[in-house]
C-alpha cells in the first residue's frame, strides 16, 4: 500500500517505458562514445542511482566552495575578493563530471537490469536541483552576483526545465534538440568556468562589440545602429542569448505537444493551461524578491536582492522548483492527473504579500518587519522547503521500491517467491 502514491496508480509503474530523442551532434559523435566507454569502468554492483547521487555531490561540493569564499554573493565590482581563480577550474571539472555521471546512469541501469521509473524520477530530481545550483555558480563566475541578471538567469533556467518536463508529460518522450541544455548548455558552462579561471570574472564585463571587433565594422558601415544597440557586456549577451533560447524552446516544445495531442485526438490548447503553476509560483517568488520588506517606507526596494539573504532565497526557490517538477514527473510515470496545486504555494504567497505590505496596505510587514525577522523567516522557509522536498522524495522512493521490489542505492531486487532481497543478477539467474 502506497504512502504517497495511490494504490491504483502504482500499477501504472509497470507500464512505464522511457522514451527519448537526442538530436545533439556533439552528443552523438563526441560525448556518447566517451560515456559508453566510461560506464564500463564502473562495477556492476554499483547502482545507477548511486552514480547519479555522486554526480550531484560534485556540484554540491562546488557550491560549498562558493559559500566558503563568498557567502555574501558579492562581486569584485562590489569590493569582494571572491573565490580564487583555481576554484573556477574545480567548478568546470565538477560540472563536466556531473554531466558524465548523469549520462551513464541510464547505461548502468541497463547493464545491471535496474532500469525503470525510479531511475527516471531520481535522475530528473537531481537535474532539477542542479539547474538552480549551476545558475548560482555561473552568475558568480559571470560577475553579476546580486542583480536582476541573476534572477533572470534563474527564471530562464527553470523555465527551460519546466518546459522540457511539461513536454515529456504530454508526449511521453524527452526531446533533446540539436542544441540543448543537458549537453551543449553544460559544455558551454564548462568552457565559461574555464575562461573565468584563466582571466578572472572581470573578463565578462568587457564589451561584446569591442572584444569581437564588431564595433569598428558597425561604426564604419552602420553608425546609427551602434547608437541604438549600445555596447553590452559579454555577460549581458550571455543572458540575452538565454532569453532567446527560452523563446525558441517554447515554440519547439509546443510544436511537439501539438503534434502529439493531434495524434491522440485530444485538445491542443489545454496543455497551455498547465503553464499556470509555473507562472504563478514564479510570480510569487519575484514579488517576494522585489518587495521592500523592512524598508516598507519605500516601494519595490528589492530588500532580499540587496541583502545577504539573496543566496539562501535562491536555494529556497530552487528546492521549491525541484518539488514542483518532481510532482509533475511522478504524475507522468504513474499516469496521474497534472498536479496544479501544491500547499507550498501558501508560504511563498504569504511571503510575497507580506514583503509588499507597504504598497498593498500602506503598513509595515507583519512578518518581515526587521532585518532580523527577515533572516529568521528565511531560515524557517528554507527548513520547511527542504523538509517537504525530502519527505516527498523519501515517500516516493519508498512506494516505488516496495511496489516494484527494487532497491534504490544498491543493485538488489526482492524475490517475488521468498521475499528475500538478492542481487539483480541472482534473481535473473533464478528466473532463467
Amino acid at each position: 500500500m502506497g504512502k504517497f502514491i495511490a494504490d491504483d496508480k502504482l500499477e501504472n509503474l509497470r507500464k512505464y517505458k522511457y522514451s527519448a530523442v537526442d538530436k545533439s551532434i556533439l552528443s552523438k559523435y563526441v560525448l556518447n562514445p566517451f560515456w559508453t566507454w566510461f560506464v564500463t569502468l564502473w562495477p556492476t554492483w554499483i547502482a545507477p542511482n548511486t552514480i547519479t547521487a555522486l554526480g550531484l555531490c560534485l556540484v554540491v561540493f562546488n557550491l560549498s566552495t562558493l559559500f566558503y569564499y563568498d557567502p555574501q554573493y558579492l562581486t569584485e565590482k562590489d569590493g569582494a575578493p571572491g573565490p580564487p581563480k583555481w576554484v573556477y577550474f574545480t567548478w568546470a571539472l565538477g560540472l563536466f563530471w556531473y554531466q558524465a555521471f548523469d549520462a551513464i546512469d541510464g547505461k548502468q541501469a541497463r547493464r545491471t537490469g535496474m532500469a525503470g521509473p525510479l531511475g527516471q524520477m531520481f535522475d530528473h530530481g537531481c537535474d532539477s536541483l542542479n539547474t538552480t545550483f549551476e545558475c548560482i555558480l555561473s552568475c558568480r563566475a559571470l560577475n553579476v552576483g546580486r542583480s536582476w541578471w541573476t534572477v533572470s538567469a534563474e527564471v530562464f533556467a527553470i523555465a527551460n526545465f519546466y518546459l522540457s518536463t511539461w513536454e515529456e508529460f504530454h508526449t511521453g518522450t524527452l526531446y533533446l534538440g540539436v542544441f540543448n541544455g543537458p549537453v551543449e548548455g553544460i559544455i558551454l558552462l564548462v568552457v565559461m568556468y574555464t575562461i573565468t579561471g584563466i582571466y578572472g570574472t572581470s573578463f565578462w564585463d568587457k564589451k561584446f562589440l569591442a572584444v569581437t571587433h564588431l564595433d569598428r565594422l558597425i561604426a564604419r558601415h552602420y553608425p546609427e545602429l551602434l547608437y541604438h544597440i549600445g555596447n553590452p557586456g559579454l555577460n549581458d549577451v550571455f543572458f540575452i542569448t538565454g532569453a532567446v533560447q527560452v523563446a525558441f524552446n517554447i515554440i519547439l516544445s509546443y510544436r511537439n505537444v501539438y503534434r502529439a495531442r493531434k495524434a491522440q485526438k485530444k485538445y491542443v490548447l489545454s496543455p497551455l493551461g498547465r503553464f499556470l503553476p509555473f507562472l504563478i509560483t514564479t510570480g510569487f517568488h519575484l514579488a517576494w524578491l522585489a518587495g521592500s520588506g523592512p524598508l516598507s517606507g519605500k516601494p519595490y526596494q528589492a530588500y532580499l536582492l540587496r541583502s545577504d539573504l539573496f543566496l539562501p532565497f535562491l536555494l529556497f526557490w530552487g528546492v521549491e522548483f525541484a518539488h514542483q517538477v518532481g510532482r509533475m514527473i511522478l504524475a507522468h510515470v504513474t499516469h496521474q492527473k497534472f498536479p496544479y496545486w501544491d500547499w507550498s504555494w501558501l508560504l511563498v504567497s504569504v511571503a510575497a504579500i507580506d514583503a509588499n505590505a507597504g504598497v498593498l496596505f500602506g503598513s509595515q510587514p507583519l512578518i518581515q518587519r526587521s532585518p532580523k525577522a527577515c533572516a529568521v523567516f528565511m531560515v524557517v522557509s528554507m527548513v520547511y522547503s527542504f523538509t517537504a522536498y525530502l519527505r516527498f522524495c523519501s515517500l516516493v522512493i519508498g512506494d516505488i521500491t516496495n511496489f516494484l521490489g527494487i532497491a534504490c542505492f544498491t543493485v538488489r531486487k526482492r524475490d517475488p517467491v521468498t521475499g528475500e532481497w538478492i542481487t539483480s543478477q541472482e534473481l535473473e539467474s533464478k528466473r532463467a
